[in-house]
């Protein structure tokens, strides 16, 4: 079986959980300490062994492709001015072989993945979804791809989460496991609360078989009225067998404000230039905000 060489990388989304903000931004370029979300995705995709990344893109994301492209104006001033730490990261997200395709009608996850089809071709491909950063000592991407190399199916990234949040992703019913690596009876996307089989959710990492795309061609609307990845993974898995595997590493969810606000201030604070400045300052804000919650409760 041919490696995993290629990515795709959906950026299609509105953004809606984000407006204003993402009225005339895309949402993958939002900043989290100085770097562009999707920047993180794309790193993790690099560091993973991919060579070809295709990103999904729709109306209003031309700023993710002015990201990763040169910038010969910025990189002569930068030059001139001595400045070469800030020329090698700029150059550090020019560098990479990316493509583009635009999703042109909103017809979900599913839809985004089918329309890079004849970049992927008949070979096996890795699928990350900007709304989870993962920080590992070894790449999520690249643990899945390590995994099909020796199960040789398709395989899907997943982690707990707490079962009164179930119903925001797509859960696995799972068989029985060897290690982290699950045998799946079933994927449901977002069950009703209450009805879930596992704590076991899908996050935004995947290994799949090109078959897929056959799949994709005639599925159904599902949750939302979207094109859902989950069901055409569920009929894959009927046919040949898709496993999941528990993989190591700290998620971060930025697919929401909150999530993304717990992201940039962690960040922050492990940042070697001013980590501990940043620890400082919410260190000080605790105590002003507990002095003021006394000071209230006297008065």
């Amino acid at each position: 079986m041919n490696k995993v060489k290629k990515a795709i990388i959906p950026a299609a989304g509105m953004g809606t959980r984000f407006l204003p903000a993402t009225k005339a931004m895309p949402k993958e370029m939002l900043p989290i300490v100085g770097r562009p979300t999707i920047e993180y995705i794309v790193e993790e995709a690099i560091l993973s062994g991919i060579e070809d990344i295709i990103i999904v893109t729709g109306k209003g994301k031309r700023a993710i492709e002015d990201h990763f492209d040169r910038n010969f104006e910025l990189e002569q001033i930068l030059k001139e001015k001595g400045k070469f730490d800030l020329l090698e990261k700029v150059n550090k997200s020019s560098n990479v072989n990316i493509h583009y395709i635009r999703q042109k009608e909103p017809k979900g996850l599913g839809h985004a993945v089918w329309c890079a089809r004849k970049f992927i071709g008949n070979e096996p491909f890795a699928v990350l979804l900007g709304d989870d950063i993962v920080q590992a000592d070894i790449p999520c991407t690249k643990q899945l791809i390590d995994q099909f190399e020796i199960i040789h199916s398709s395989v899907v990234g997943v982690q707990q989460v707490l079962y009164e949040e179930t119903n925001r992703y797509g859960i696995i019913d799972p068989n029985k496991n060897d290690g982290r690596i699950y045998q799946v009876r079933k994927f449901i996307e977002k069950p009703e609360l209450g009805t879930a089989p596992s704590n076991l959710a899908i996050m935004g990492r995947y290994v799949l078989t090109p078959e897929i795309f056959e799949i994709l061609e005639e599925q159904e609307v599902g949750a939302g009225g979207e094109i859902q990845l989950t069901d055409a993974i569920q009929k894959l898995n009927t046919i040949q067998s898709v496993y999941a595997y528990n993989f190591e590493g700290k998620r971060y969810d930025v697919g929401e404000q909150l999530g993304f606000i717990r992201t940039t201030i962690e960040f922050a604070m492990n940042n070697d230039e001013f980590g501990a400045d940043v620890r400082k300052m919410l260190e000080n804000i605790h105590i002003n905000a507990s002095k003021t919650l006394i000071t209230e409760g006297l008065s």
